[in-house]
């Protein structure tokens, strides 16, 4: 076999090995029910402080709301250590237990909307509308968390 044909043969065992190095679920894996509502968000220079202190009052304090009632498990606020890097620089994540929890709600809405009340609702509308000249929502996603199993065990 000449060197090219060598350096073929190199190349499609590179490429061939990360298909036999495929991982099963709940096997190698388990797949959470609960799930994160994730958005990225991209903050204008110098703004980022100004949209923080805005959802300070909106959306953390609604989620302190929904989390107090149990509608969802958690939520969290990321920023990027280097701010004008890349297609986002804030993350925000609402943790729910399954994605039925997703699903609107008659009873979830009214409990939500006794326990947050009209005037809060009333000044979360008006903080919002700043939202469009401070970012721009980049993407928002649906994930399930992942958790590896020790394969050493068996």
């Amino acid at each position: 076999m000449n060197i090219k044909g060598l350096l073929l043969s190199a190349a499609l065992a590179a490429f061939a090995t990360p298909a036999l190095a495929q991982l099963n679920v709940y096997e190698d894996y388990t797949v959470s029910d609960s799930v994160w509502s994730i958005s990225t968000i991209k903050v204008d220079s110098n703004m980022g402080d100004y949209y923080l202190e805005g959802i300070k009052s909106t959306w953390v304090e609604s989620n302190e709301v929904a989390k107090s009632l149990g509608h969802i498990e958690d939520y969290t606020i990321l920023v990027s250590a280097m701010p004008d890097s890349g297609h986002f620089n804030i993350l925000l994540g609402v943790k729910y237990a399954s994605m039925a929890d997703l699903g609107p709600s008659r009873e979830k809405y009214d409990a939500f909307m006794t326990a947050w009340g009209e005037a809060n609702a009333d000044m979360s509308r008006e903080t919002a509308k700043t939202y469009p000249e401070l970012r721009k929502i980049t993407g928002q996603y649906l994930m399930h968390e992942l958790t590896m199993l020790d394969s050493s065990s068996e």
